[in-house]
């Protein structure tokens, strides 16, 4: 089975359809709308974010999912699907893909992704895992721990990477090149000619979220331009 979801979003666009509680689109139907409306616009796949959303798109959407629960722990800066607890709850979902942090940082509970992803894959050898990354050392070593897919999700978004313009290119060939696994290029993909050039460096597919589907944070992109920062006060 797992053969056949990398087949079906070899090649495509998949589109992260994600609204965290602070932002005004948090709803697991609007997210499910805009699954839709991604499935209808060409989109292979979806990236979601919590049991919730993946259900309400499940029910309109056939398309493959990469299913992550974002959760904040006081003792660790991993929030993407941190513990078992999550990834449990993904797999009852039945997400296609669960997607995890990748990152050299602590989890919660003080366990090293080592640790942590060696009970995952005793647990569910047959899920399929991708690894949200932030470098490449973090990619070459979750190939080596053994998962399935290996994005560049968190690149620019570590204390580390945070500089780094987006989207890395480079990066992405390079983890192509080395790992031995299908990479998924994920993080400040903006613009058609961007995620040509990410498929070209011969990524598995791409991912595409906050472009597509964040009308406020495209608003704010547009305005930058224009030297504003809201409503006029004569308007």
């Amino acid at each position: 089975m797992g053969n056949e979801i990398l087949k079906i979003i070899k090649g495509g666009l998949i589109v992260s359809c994600q609204a965290l509680e602070e932002e005004p689109l948090h709803s697991s139907y609007i997210m499910q709308r805009m699954a839709v409306a991604a499935m209808q616009g060409g989109a292979v796949g979806i990236r979601a974010n919590t049991v919730e959303d993946i259900r309400a798109i499940r029910e309109e959407v056939s398309l493959p999912i990469i299913g992550i629960i974002k959760k904040v722990y006081p003792d660790s800066e991993v929030f993407i699907t941190p513990t078992m607890e999550e990834v449990d709850a993904l797999t009852r979902a039945k997400a296609e893909i669960v997607a995890l942090d990748s990152t050299q940082r602590t989890r919660p509970g003080g366990k090293t992704l080592e640790e942590f992803f060696g009970e995952v894959r005793e647990k569910y050898p047959n899920q399929l895992f991708m690894a949200d990354c932030s470098t490449f050392e973090e990619g070459m070593k979750a190939a080596e721990l053994g998962f399935d897919i290996i994005g560049t999700t968190l690149h620019g978004y570590t204390s580390y990477t945070k500089q780094t313009k987006l989207p890395n290119i480079g990066l992405i060939r390079s983890l192509v090149e080395k790992t031995g696994k299908p990479v998924v290029a994920e993080g400040g993909i903006w613009t058609p000619q961007q995620l040509k050039e990410a498929m070209d460096a011969g990524v598995l597919a791409a991912v595409v979220g906050t472009a597509i589907t964040r009308p406020r944070e495209i608003t704010q992109r547009f305005v930058s331009t224009l030297g504003m920062s809201g409503i006029p006060d004569d308007m």
